[in-house]
């Protein structure tokens, strides 16, 4: 058992671990469980206790400056990304903490590989990452709409080979295992949705003036492909979920769940680091000693 899996020996969330090495069907996967909660308030408490206990491991993440934390999040639209990012990082210090969010990539993106924008975002030691959306695009809605490699402007036959899509995903392989030996941990959670929950959640934009703004006519169209994309992301999560840097197929149905095992994971990886604060030398405990002498006098 690898410290990653010891860590979360005891979390409920391990049970939405993508086994390395395994196939994937989503349709298996639920997309709603029973409630980890009693009733919105102690929702609201589990979660708090839990933002707590991220603030204090991103302190000594921070204080100790050897690792770092890189958190992606993958879904269908209105899964619920944006808001489990908001409130599952409320409680963290901005300071040691950095969300980015990827769209379509600009002219410069496209004349550099596809890994190239994400790497420039990448958190610095002792600081958590935020990829909203991610280099996994590339794999997903482009394997989805393929169309869009022209603008990438790939060598002559690269498209076209066999293993292309195999390649791609073997990159991304390699650049995650690159970045867990050189200290940034990784954790990948798709967010998954039901096709009936995603309908309802378009409605509800539609129907409150305050959501309009969130409400985008593609969006409905892409529903078209759902079966394309859930294909798409079995064989992403399967090839690239592995010990050292998994994905968590979390339900998300229900928000609030979803919230609560994407915290309770985040705190089982960081638990799992070994982290401590630095351990100070004599020369550097004899300033600290002088130090306060002089402030005492």
């Amino acid at each position: 058992m690898g410290c990653h899996d010891a860590a979360m020996k005891n979390s409920y969330a391990r049970r939405f671990l993508v086994r390395p090495g395994r196939k994937l069907k989503l349709a298996r996967c639920p997309t709603d469980v029973p409630k980890l909660y009693r009733n919105e308030k102690d929702a609201e408490e589990q979660l708090a206790r839990q933002v707590a206990r991220t603030s204090e491991l991103q302190d000594v993440l921070y204080a100790s400056d050897r690792h770092s934390l890189l958190l992606i999040f993958q879904a269908m639209d209105a899964a619920g990304k944006d808001g489990a990012i908001k409130h599952v990082l409320s409680g963290v210090n901005p300071l040691g903490c950095q969300v980015s969010s990827f769209k379509q990539p600009s002219a410069e993106e496209l004349d550099h590989d596809f890994l190239w924008r994400t790497t420039l975002r990448l958190p610095e030691r002792g600081r958590i990452g935020i990829f909203n959306r991610s280099y996994y695009e590339e794999v997903l809605v482009v394997r989805v709409h393929p169309q869009y490699l022209a603008a990438q402007r790939l060598p002559e036959g690269a498209v076209e080979a066999r293993d292309f899509w195999e390649g791609r995903l073997r990159s991304i392989r390699d650049h995650e295992a690159h970045l867990h030996r050189n200290g940034t941990r990784i954790l990948k959670f798709f967010l998954h949705v039901s096709h009936e929950e995603q309908r309802k959640r378009f409605l509800d934009r539609i129907d409150h003036p305050d959501k309009n703004w969130k409400f985008n006519l593609g969006d409905v169209e892409e529903r078209g492909y759902w079966d394309d994309y859930m294909r798409a992301y079995e064989q992403a999560l399967a090839a690239t979920s592995t010990q050292d840097s998994p994905w968590y197929v979390i339900p998300a149905d229900d928000k609030k769940n979803a919230r609560l095992l994407i915290s309770q994971a985040m705190n089982a990886t960081l638990e799992s680091m070994g982290l401590a604060y630095p351990k100070l030398d004599r020369k550097r405990l004899a300033e600290l000693k002088a130090a306060r002498k002089l402030l005492a006098d």
